[in-house]
């Protein structure tokens, strides 16, 4: 493939002196060429964001579903080379890929539609002498330009919640796409320059962090929206001075397998959302908690699942585990399993490295401390452990620092909703694992796992604030 990507800053597309290559993390191959952009490209961006919102919010609702209908059909026409491009950057399974762009694709149909139902209020106000004759309007309106920071892990999809809701609204954009796999948000965002966007309102550069700054701080930029890690995350929040901040971050997934579960499909379920895409999502199954009457049962078949998954090439449509991001972040999931096994811990399955490939590890006999229960691990690692009952299952899920989503399997309806009270999490998935996310639901965590919610109608929310009027139908005093 080895496209040559520009990036696009104020409405003009730009190159650098700084050209980089970006390699797939697989094999080294080079996936295509971008350039990082300047601190003067930056503020090129801002400045034309900032001018360019004005234009926006009074782009008409039809207007604004005629861009993003352009921008389905462009990843339409592309679906297939955008998927290649996501395999080749980030390691992506290529079926996984595909999948990915078909969500992308999803993710701005939800934008066009939403784009024409950003209802608003009427409510009565006499409900007092005083207020005789007074009603109020309330309508949703745009905060401001938004400052967008994506991951590599979903380097379409991801992006794709950012922009979406924020051309469905009627507000200006500047992105700033993972450095580790900026090519597929480039190649969208040729997509949606050709759409029609108004010249300067949506911006999209490869940049330093340091380029990136006024992104988080400076006053121009009324919302910024991260997807990434809690870290870092928290860390921007304490920057962001004033602007509205949303922050969809970490996770260390936790499942509940009850003695009355499918136990076929909770192992097959659990094996495809702990390994699918080497582990590396913030839903990840991380770990699983098994009654202890079908413990022995689940563990052989989910073991035998696991040790049937194929770990290799990313571009193979037999692949269902390639490389992590990079040989140091597989080195560093190697270290924490080392360090498990070194205090007690049993390793099941797995447990290798070789570069950036770590094949799908299971451990059991851990304990809360360890880094592979209590951080994010965000690789192929997951513990198996057996409980009790279901609220020691709930206590062991909620003990971490993480709330974003969980999985409990069981067709026990006053479980479903005992789990659903007592967990601290943003979504509860029933019978099915917690890495099972549907684009047009509200999406996000509690505690460390972040503010806010994605998912088009949600996120527009987050991009817009009410504002009100007040009608005194009557205008005078007799």
């Amino acid at each position: 493939m080895n496209q040559e990507f520009s990036f696009l800053a104020g409405g003009q597309w730009k190159t650098s002196d700084e050209k980089i290559e970006i390699r797939s993390p697989y094999n080294g191959e080079v996936a295509g060429v971008t350039y990082r952009a300047a601190a003067g490209d930056m503020e090129e961006a801002i400045r034309a964001a900032d001018r360019a919102f004005h234009q926006m919010r009074r782009l008409p609702a039809y207007r604004r579903a005629e861009i993003l209908g352009k921008i389905i059909q462009g990843i339409q026409v592309h679906k297939e080379e955008m998927g290649r491009l996501i395999a080749l950057e980030a390691g992506k399974p290529i079926k996984l890929a595909r999948a990915e762009v078909s969500r992308a694709i999803l993710t701005f149909t939800d934008g066009l539609e939403e784009s024409k139902r950003i209802h608003g209020e009427l409510l009565p106000l006499d409900r007092e002498a005083s207020s005789e004759g007074r009603l109020a309007l309330v309508r949703r309106v745009p905060v401001g330009p938004v400052a967008a920071i994506t991951p590599f892990n979903f380097p379409l999809n991801l992006v794709a919640h950012k922009i979406a809701p924020a051309l469905a609204c009627g507000t200006s954009m500047v992105l700033k796409p993972a450095p580790q796999a900026p090519l597929s948000a480039l190649f969208l965002a040729r997509i949606v320059d050709e759409a029609g966007v108004p010249p300067g309102a949506f911006s999209a550069m490869f940049c330093s962090v340091e380029v990136a700054q006024p992104l988080v701080t400076d006053d121009r930029i009324k919302v910024l929206t991260f997807t990434g890690s809690a870290e870092v995350g928290w860390a921007l929040k304490q920057k962001a001075g004033k602007k509205r901040v949303v922050l969809e971050l970490g996770g260390n997934a936790g499942v509940a397998v009850c003695e009355d579960a499918d136990l076929d499909f909770a192992a097959q379920r659990s094996a495809a959302g702990g390994f699918a895409f080497a582990g590396q999502a913030c839903i990840s199954v991380q770990r699983i908690y098994v009654h202890r009457q079908v413990f022995d049962t689940f563990a052989e078949k989910f073991l035998t699942l696991v040790k049937q998954l194929q770990v290799g090439d990313p571009l193979d449509e037999a692949t269902d585990v390639g490389p992590m991001i990079s040989p140091q972040d597989a080195e560093r999931a190697a270290r924490w399993v080392q360090e498990a096994v070194a205090g007690g811990a049993r390793l099941l399955a797995g447990g290798e490295r070789d570069g950036a490939l770590f094949q799908p590890t299971v451990l059991t006999g851990t304990n809360p401390g360890m880094k592979v229960c209590c951080q994010e691990v965000f690789a192929p690692v997951v513990t198996l452990e057996p409980f009790e009952d279901l609220q020691e299952a709930v206590r062991r899920m909620n003990d971490s620092a993480y709330g974003l989503q969980a999985g409990v399997f069981t067709r026990d309806i006053q479980a479903i909703f005992q789990a659903f009270d007592e967990l601290d999490v943003g979504g509860l998935i029933v019978n099915d694992a917690p890495t099972y996310r549907a684009d047009s639901m509200p999406y996000g965590g509690m505690k460390d796992s972040g503010m806010g919610r994605e998912g088009v109608r949600y996120a527009i929310e987050e991009m817009t604030e009410r504002k009100l009027l007040v009608l005194n139908l009557a205008g005078h005093s007799g």
